[in-house]
């Protein structure tokens, strides 16, 4: 049974992410499980996939660094690819444009970074309209320091980023809830 009114939006999960200094690979093995499962369950489902690349004029995030595609092992086949220059996917590209005439009101959102373009595509899609699922197990960030110097781990950055979006942006998902409700 396909809901074609959903999409699945699978934001940055692409090569140039290893390339970048702030990478760490600890968490990148569960982001990886969680992410294709939560593929292969919209695919099943027949939920349209939107892969987005962040592309950047020079460097990892470069067309000409070779890095502008899937990360490495993920195996996605895409309704549509997106490129986007922004922290939003919507900003600046033919996303809006894409869902509004294949008749898509709801997005799920997964992908790299967590609380940046994942967040960001959330918070605007949810501003124009979409009803927006937030998978925080299928999104990667990895840890920072705060301006004061003290430690900010990636599931405190997680567990911020679905504070925030909870009830006013978005409604968090693990993957399995997420693929139970693809087929709602």
């Amino acid at each position: 049974m396909s809901h074609t009114n959903q999409a699945l939006l699978v934001v940055d999960v692409q090569e140039s992410f290893p390339k970048r200094d702030y990478y760490q690979e600890k968490y990148v093995p569960a982001f990886i499980e969680a992410t294709q499962k939560l593929i292969d369950g919209a695919q099943e489902a027949g939920i349209p996939i939107v892969q987005i690349f962040h592309v950047e004029p020079e460097g990892a995030f470069s067309k000409a660094s070779g890095n502008i595609k899937t990360l490495a092992p993920i195996k996605i086949e895409p309704a549509t690819i997106i490129e986007k220059h922004r922290h939003s996917a919507f900003a600046g590209t033919t996303l809006d444009i894409w869902l509004k005439e294949n008749g898509i009101n709801e997005l799920t959102v997964c992908g790299i970074r967590s609380e940046q373009c994942c967040e960001t595509t959330t918070r605007h899609g949810s501003d124009i309209g979409y009803n927006v699922n937030y998978v925080t197990d299928a999104t990667l960030t990895f840890d920072m320091n705060h301006p004061d110097g003290s430690l900010l781990t990636a599931e405190q950055i997680k567990h911020r980023t679905e504070t925030v979006l909870s009830g006013r942006f978005a409604t968090i998902h693990s993957v399995d809830d997420a693929i139970a409700h693809f087929s709602q």
